[in-house]
């Protein structure tokens, strides 16, 4: 892996001789600015980009608000010559709330004009996602056949009741304002999980069709309609595929297989979160049929794993010779639910390990004898909570020794504390609040809990002045992941202030269950200081839970709070996995290449007293191949972290099936570091159905017009032997909007591929790793990546060599890369928050030798200007 003090090998380029000349003054100044920052991009079109469009990390060719919270594309729509992007929008604020319908227009899909709200909130709902339609027949009688209104149906989330539905707004000024329809809503099951609706017209029955999720159950409903007024249920489609959140923002289109019009296969989209490849948000399809009614998908209904020797299938009574602590997984395996359980499933024969007795309450220990690997793989099945092992972690850790300055066990804040905002007037609590979710990891009775009214309320609780005299201060902290280095404003976060300053902070983790924190206080023994409690954030996990605050002479170590599968060798943790917050169990593997002929135990650890708080375990089994789980059996639209309620556009006149998706992902996505906006969108793909092993599959490639941003003059180089890492000098070989198309040769390299925006540091690495068979993005230095504890990461997309070869498209902007591997039979899509001045690119191999056939780097101009 590469770093900033690699040594730097020019690589031989070819490119056009420059034909513009600049101005003695600009000249001068990019001398100066070159000297400052090498890699800086040119002052000459950095110049003519408005201030609002500026920022650090304010995409240059992505869409993104001029300012607020953005989230799903909505409505997406081709009318008269320009392209309608509607989108999830906030009007009021850069977090999520206050859902209305934002809107942009682009006659290119890459220049993009903000227009006002086009469908605001109101007192009665919130407008959450939904599609767009041109009635061309005027089938609803909202416009005429000369002036076709165009409509659009959204779900109404309603603030006064727990539903939601799907109702109409229309338009016949030709997207710029819109009228609510006054009989909405036009669909309502009466269930609060019922939305996004993808409308379009079916021409065989000349009628309309709408998918739309309902979301718990996994399942796609398909509607029809002669008039967009009165709905008729005609099928559901799943629970299918990838089922580790809820399903959402579905999409069905009809597609030429290999361009051939006389073979189509119909694609069905569905977005799910969490529960996507990459961790967090994703969007998977199925290519299948559909009559007009019902969806069929071409997958096979049932799995086989690879065949192995079974270690243990846990068909005895007795867990011997496996050993147990605790009272979690009881005396022996069970046949299915236990007491106050309710959905097992996926298990193989008749019983299975279940750490379900004494409910969600209970913890424990299950682990089997040594024993000796010998094949290359481990398959299991596993299900239960998403609690993953994390190092550094004991199961039974006691608190810290030490004076505890605050415990909370009171009805009021304590002695000196004061508090503001929805505070004033509240205390601790005893766990959990209203529909909280179940509430762990704290001592005694109660505890500091800003969950008042929901994630609404706001304000601080603060201490008394106290001279810091320990080494350490520890505390228990849970709730909300929003770092106060992030953005103060919507903080969830204790602070620890020293003379009025901020020297210490702490948040939660998107998790109900609190865990140890430490500060270590020597620097500032002697000094006046209080600890703040904050709570700024009205979003999603807004709120934040403290207890017991010792002044310790050690720090504090946190306790585990797993519900996990884990293989010691050694001592050692060196595998683990989860459930996935799921009754039913689904096939894990382990690759054991590395460890074939060591000696290793498999523990099946519950220690975890909160929400799912239990591990199901089953039929550990060794292979030669890996058994796949539904979710790597999935078909996804990206591999990425950054790519979701992916959706394609109506009405395109040419045929093009285009896809736009918000590029954020819902683990962190009211974090990231950008302000006034927060959150841009993909660039549009256009998506084609190819035949990939056999098997029609969805490739992607950007939209042709982005080209039209290429600046001349590109940098090229060719036919380079590469060894280690080398950075790319000349004339467009860097900057921080890039179009990069590469070609490389494996040899003998375990990895090869390409750093970009290097500098300070930092660089995000996109490869091929040969053992792993797969392209891969490295984020984890990609520069600002800790104001959330899921945003280092590092994304994989399996995909085989083509005689040896792999060439990458990646599209380097301020703020993301964009992966096109071998004309987009995989995509992988990542947020980057690297320094300004981080504009370096590098070629690097890993292990061994690669060549880089040809590599060609276009400058891109920027949208704004």
């Amino acid at each position: 892996m590469t770093t900033p003090n690699a040594k730097e090998v020019e690589i031989d380029r070819r490119s056009r001789r420059r034909t513009r000349t600049l101005m003695p003054a600009l000249v001068a100044m990019a001398v100066m600015v070159a000297t400052a920052f090498p890699f800086v991009a040119s002052p000459a079109a950095a110049a003519s980009i408005p201030a609002a469009y500026d920022q650090t990390y304010r995409p240059q060719f992505h869409f993104s608000p001029a300012k607020n919270w953005m989230n799903d594309p909505n409505g997406l729509l081709y009318y008269q010559g320009r392209y309608h992007l509607f989108y999830q929008y906030n009007p009021f604020g850069n977090q999520w709330g206050n859902m209305s319908w934002g809107h942009a227009v682009s006659t290119d899909l890459v220049h993009w004009d903000e227009l006002p709200v086009a469908i605001p909130a109101d007192d009665n709902e919130l407008v959450f996602s939904g599609s767009a339609v041109v009635d061309t027949n005027n089938t609803s009688g909202f416009g005429t056949r000369n002036n076709p209104a165009i409509v659009a149906i959204y779900t109404s989330a309603f603030k006064n009741k727990p539903i939601q539905a799907q109702s109409l707004a229309y338009s016949t000024d030709g997207g710029t304002t819109f009228t609510k329809y006054a009989g909405n809503p036009v669909l309502d099951i009466g269930s609060g999980e019922f939305r996004d609706p993808k409308v379009f017209w079916y021409a065989p029955a000349k009628q309309w069709r709408m998918v739309v999720v309902k979301a718990t159950e996994h399942k796609v409903s398909i509607y029809g309609s002669p008039n967009l007024k009165d709905w008729t249920h005609l099928s559901d489609f799943g629970p299918a595929g990838a089922v580790g959140g809820v399903w959402e923002c579905p999409d069905l289109f009809p597609m030429a297989v290999n361009g051939n019009p006389r073979t189509i296969k119909w694609v069905m989209v569905v977005n799910l979160n969490p529960g996507g490849i990459a961790g967090g948000s994703g969007g998977q399809y199925f290519v299948g049929s559909f009559d007009g009614t019902t969806f069929t998908s071409d997958d096979p209904p049932t799995y086989t794993p690879p065949s192995g020797t079974v270690l243990e299938d846990f068909e005895s009574t007795t867990f011997t010779p496996w050993t147990t602590t605790g009272t979690a997984f009881g005396d022996g395996p069970t046949a299915g639910d236990l007491p106050g359980q309710a959905g097992v499933s996926g298990y193989l024969g008749e019983r299975l390990a279940n750490s379900f007795h004494g409910g969600d309450a209970s913890t424990g220990v299950l682990t089997s004898p040594e024993f000796t690997i010998r094949q290359n793989y481990l398959n299991f099945l596993v299900g239960g909570g998403n609690h993953p092992h994390v190092p550094g972690t004991v199961l039974n850790g006691a608190p810290p020794p030490g004076p505890v300055f605050a415990d909370f066990e009171g009805t009021t804040w304590g002695a000196g504390w004061t508090a503001t905002g929805d505070f004033v007037n509240a205390g601790p609590v005893p766990g959990a609040i209203g529909d909280q979710q179940a509430v762990s990891g704290y001592l005694g009775q109660r505890l500091v809990n800003t969950f008042l009214d929901h994630d609404l309320s706001t304000g601080t609780i603060t201490s008394p002045t106290f001279t810091i005299t320990s080494s350490y201060i520890d505390l228990l902290v849970g709730g909300g992941s929003h770092p106060w280095s992030a953005d103060p404003a919507a903080a969830t976060a204790v602070n620890l202030l020293v003379n009025g300053q901020v020297v210490a902070t702490a948040t939660g983790q998107d998790n109900e269950a609190l865990n140890w924190i430490a500060w270590n206080t020597t620097s500032w023994q002697g000094q006046q200081a209080q600890i703040q409690i904050v709570d700024n954030n009205t979003g999603g996990w807004g709120h934040i839970n403290v207890d017991n605050i010792v002044f310790s002479p050690q720090a504090a170590i946190p306790v585990s709070t797993e519900t996990a599968v884990n293989l010691r060798v050694g001592g050692t943790v060196v595998r683990t996995t989860t459930g996935n917050n799921s009754e039913q169990l689904d096939w894990a593997n382990w690759d054991l290449r590395d460890l074939v002929g060591r000696t290793a135990t498999i523990e099946v650890i519950d220690n975890n007293t909160g929400g799912w708080g239990h591990i199901l375990a089953d039929q550990f089994t060794f292979a030669d191949a890996p058994a796949l789980s539904s979710t790597e059996r999935a078909h996804w639209l990206d591999h990425g972290r950054d790519f979701y309620a992916g959706v394609t556009f109506n009405n395109v006149p040419d045929g093009r099936r285009i896809m736009i998706a918000w590029m954020n992902n819902w683990q962190y996505g009211g974090n990231i570091p950008t302000d006034p906006w927060r959150s841009a969108m993909s660039i549009p793909r256009v998506l084609h159905l190819q035949t990939v092993a056999g098997t029609p599959r969805l490739t992607f490639s950007p939209v042709n017009s982005l080209k039209s941003l290429r600046k001349p003059h590109p940098f090229t180089a060719t036919r380079n032997h590469l060894s280690g890492t080398v950075t790319l000098h000349g004339r467009g070989a860097s900057g921080d909007t890039l179009d990069i198309v590469a070609t490389f040769k494996a040899r003998d390299a375990d990895k090869f591929g390409l750093n970009v925006r290097v500098g300070n540091g930092q660089h995000t690495s996109i490869g091929y790793d040969v053992h792993r068979g797969g392209v891969y993005v490295d984020r984890t230095q990609s520069g600002n990546v800790a104001f959330s504890p899921q945003f280092p990461s590092v994304e994989f997309a399996p995909l085989k060599l083509q005689a040896g070869t792999v060439t990458l498209r990646v599209l380097v902007d301020r703020s993301s890369v964009e992966v096109f591997a071998d004309n987009g039979r995989v995509t992988i899509t990542d947020q980057i928050f690297p320094h300004r001045n981080s504009q370096a690119v590098q070629a690097f191999t890993e292990g061994g030798h690669a060549q880089l056939q040809k590599i060609t780097i276009w400058k891109l101009r920027s949208i704004w200007q």
